[in-house]
């Protein structure tokens, strides 16, 4: 009895193991073993390599620079476990993912997992290996977002292994963190390369164009400045003369030397008259030897402009091939990214993978993605595969722009019919958004009714349920389906052939520099030279109106000289003693040159344009002007080389200022008077005298106000130099104690202030003093001197008779 009870029970107990060992095997059957989870496959893939590659993104990240990764894992001393997987590859947070990895690889060591986006996650396990999260963060604030995943992970190595991970993620943390700005580019795409094309040719015909412009603007301004100055510009109101020809030049009237010249010091120039002017046989002024001769200087000149502009417009070009050239040292770039480009076999290896799933089981599910289809959802799909009357393939993987389809899932389809060499109807799921692609290959199923299908069999809603549901409704729908007439030009799927995708090697291939928006920045460099001198020179007109604005209101060196005219300053610097002595005696010269040149003109020559000066100038004030030029040459060009003498003192200067003006003043108004003012000899020709009394001599015993102030004006003269024991100039009446003596138009007015000037030993830094306690010639105005005199005490102080 006890036997068959034990006998009874032991056949209970194995029939209930039997039970649960069938069960077991059916649900492992219905549940496809052949389809691992995400965490198993990858911990399957590690526990091969410990660096995998996701092929699902070879124009990223080629499975081919594997060794790469490898390489760089070495230098932390511990195992570590690379994955590169796509961006929506995570089931769950990225830290998750690398625990249940290490979980099923059962692993110590370095876990790291990277996406195109950069690195995603780190984590350590069993190991020792401090800075690793410090690391992490540093890598995320000091690399931009163009970092490709080997970079970035080589810069996280070098960072963890600086061992100063920490102080790097916080100083990183405190620049970049809360900071909008974003890091320069590491490499340069398309974009990048536009820019680059559009600045270079901007540069290669702005810059040189600039510079030509600016070069002619500035040429054409020294021209502006030299005929101004040969038109006394500093004389207000009074017009541009004739073009100077050369520097001022020591000259004798009807190319005669003055009396008493001797050596370079009195040398003159004669001015030759051989180029009369004799009529042409046609007569008339338009036939004249000079007209022709006009015309033939104009040819010149306008040929020796070209002749000059040659050399600018060379040196323009060749300024444009150096920026041309120094651009494509610069921008070098040939292709964007870190240079690592895919095999063949890294674009094939996904669709080797699927292909041959597919083949072995008519529903893929990728094993490198979250699970989108639970057991049981696979189970069921695959029975409702083997049921339907026409052959079915449905591939749950994903598609993104870094695949080899560059994302189009057409392609993607086409690519895997041609592999499978099998017509079906090929299904393609999304597990990331739940997408659903339906393309129908030598099947009988009408494509009106593929077409029509609804919306949510397509394209997800919010509302909708998940992905194997969905595709469950669509085997469904599918099974209904009613077969394709043979007549029908839609039945043949084979007419559509999408384009192919990309080539990543042409992909990732720049552009040429001097192609594309180089034509369009050539063109804007043009008007941006134009734009720019346009602004130099108005910016320069603007000056200009500004400084004489105030040269008119303050005079050009300052002081109570002003009222008296905007170029006979009470204090005039050295350097302004400088230009104005160039400035007159350069008019001065070219208007001697022409009244030279030019001989008698006949009353028609008269009538078309010749100026009157010129026509019947006086001999005395042409004698008058020869005499000041020559005396003003002694003063400053010693040398006889056309250039002020660098040791020409200020009271020189101011005397050959004075002696230009009044050279200029003999030809302008012949008939004006031969004394300057004796306050301020820069005032010009002095038209009336004042009678002033000695100190102490006035009327009643008691000096008067006119005697004060003209000699406290005009101080005591300096009596070095031949000239300094002289007596007054001024005429003085017989038998009276009164003197006169020359002023402006101004001083009778208002007397003006005495001309002050630095002496010679304060090297143009002392203080001012009156003039005429300077020595030299210029002292002899103070005492009322024409300019005769003044003419003949210079070449007295230099030994000239």
């Amino acid at each position: 009895m006890v036997g068959a009870v034990l006998r009874a029970g032991v056949v209970l107990v194995m029939g209930w193991l039997a039970v649960l060992f069938c069960a077991g095997a059916v649900q492992a059957s219905s549940g496809g073993a052949d389809t691992p989870t995400q965490t198993a496959y990858l911990a399957g893939q590690l526990r091969k390599d410990p660096v995998f590659i996701s092929d699902q993104i070879p124009r990223a990240v080629p499975r081919s620079t594997a060794p790469d990764f490898a390489k760089e894992a070495q230098r932390l001393g511990v195992p570590t476990y690379v994955m590169v997987l796509p961006n929506t590859h995570y089931g769950s947070e990225a830290t998750g993912l690398l625990a249940g990895v290490h979980d099923r690889l059962g692993r110590k060591g370095l876990y790291v997992t990277l996406s195109p986006t950069g690195l995603d996650a780190v984590q350590t396990y069993g190991v020792s290996l401090p800075g690793a999260e410090d690391a992490s963060r540093a890598t995320l604030y000091e690399l931009p977002y163009d970092a490709t995943p080997r970079e970035v992970f080589r810069h996280f190595v070098d960072v963890l292994t600086s061992g100063h991970a920490h102080q790097r993620a916080e100083a990183a943390y405190a620049k970049y963190g809360g900071s909008v700005d974003e890091l320069p580019l590491l490499h340069t795409d398309q974009t990048a390369r536009k820019d680059q094309s559009f600045a270079t040719g901007l540069a290669v015909t702005g810059i040189p164009l600039t510079a030509l412009l600016l070069t002619l603007y500035a040429l054409r301004r020294r021209r502006v400045r030299r005929a101004e100055a040969a038109g006394d510009p500093l004389s207000p109101g009074r017009g541009p003369g004739p073009p100077k020809r050369t520097a001022f030049a020591k000259r004798s009237p009807a190319g005669s030397r003055p009396k008493g010249t001797r050596g370079n010091k009195t040398g003159s120039k004669t001015a030759s008259k051989s180029g009369s002017k004799t009529r042409s046989d046609k007569g008339g002024p338009g036939g004249s030897a000079s007209g022709q001769g006009a015309k033939t200087r104009g040819v010149e000149e306008s040929g020796g402009r070209r002749v000059r502009m040659l050399p600018l417009v060379a040196a323009a070009v060749v300024l444009g091939s150096l920026v041309a050239f120094t651009a494509s040292q610069v921008f070098d770039d040939t292709a964007s990214g870190d240079g690592s480009r895919p095999t063949a076999a890294d674009m094939r290896a996904r669709i080797d993978r699927v292909a041959s799933g597919l083949r072995r089981d008519p529903l893929y599910v990728d094993p490198e993605s979250p699970p989108a289809l639970d057991a049981v959802e696979r189970a069921h799909l695959r029975a409702k595969l083997r049921a339907l009357r026409m052959p079915v393939m449905i591939a749950a993987v994903s598609s993104n722009p870094d695949d080899e389809s560059d994302g189009q899932k057409d392609l993607l389809v086409k690519t895997l019919h041609d592999r499978l060499h099998r017509n079906a109807l090929i299904v393609l799921a999304e597990p990331s958004d739940g997408g659903i692609e339906v393309v129908n290959y030598g099947t009988r199923v009408d494509p009106a009714y593929l077409m029509n299908r609804p919306h949510n069999l397509a394209y997800p809603e919010s509302a909708d349920p998940a992905l194997g549901r969905r595709l469950d409704q669509l085997l469904t729908y599918l099974g209904k389906a009613p077969t394709a007439k043979s007549d029908a030009p839609q039945s043949d799927p084979l007419a559509y052939d999408p384009p192919p995708a990309v080539d990543p090697v042409k992909e990732q291939a720049l552009p040429g520099l001097f192609t594309g928006d180089f034509h369009p920045g050539l063109v804007l460099g043009v008007f941006a030279a134009l734009l720019v001198t346009g602004l130099v020179a108005a910016g320069c007109g603007t000056i200009r109106v500004i400084v004489r604005a105030r040269r008119r209101r303050y005079g050009a060196g300052g002081g109570s000289g002003a009222a008296h005219g905007p170029h006979a300053p009470e204090r005039p610097s050295l350097g302004w003693l400088r230009r104005a002595a160039r400035h007159d005696l350069d008019a001065l010269t070219a208007v001697l040159e022409q009244a030279t040149v030019l001989e008698p003109m006949t009353a028609l020559e008269a009538t078309v344009g010749a100026p009157e000066s010129m026509a019947a100038l006086p001999a005395e004030a042409q004698r008058r002007a020869w005499e000041c030029l020559d005396a003003a040459a002694l003063l400053i060009d010693g040398d006889s080389d056309g250039r002020i003498d660098a040791d020409a003192t200020p009271a020189v200067l101011a005397c050959a200022i004075v002696l230009a003006r009044a050279g200029r003043t003999a030809i302008d108004e012949p008939a004006a008077a031969r004394h300057v003012c004796h306050r301020n000899p820069l005032h010009g020709t002095a038209r009336k005298r004042t009678e002033i009394r000695p100190a102490g001599s006035s009327p009643g015993g008691t000096p008067s106000s006119t005697t004060r102030s003209t000699a406290g004006a005009a101080g005591t003269r300096g009596t070095s130099g031949p000239t300094g024991t002289r007596p007054a100039a001024g005429r003085t009446r017989a038998g009276s104690s009164m003197w006169s003596l020359p002023v402006c138009k101004g001083c009778r007015v208002t007397p003006g202030a005495v001309l002050r000037l630095r002496s010679q030993e304060s090297n143009g830094r002392g203080a001012y003093v009156p003039y005429a306690t300077l020595p030299g010639p210029l002292a002899t105005l103070a005492d009322g001197a024409e300019i005769d005199q003044l003419t003949r005490d210079v070449r007295e102080y230099f030994g000239v008779h």
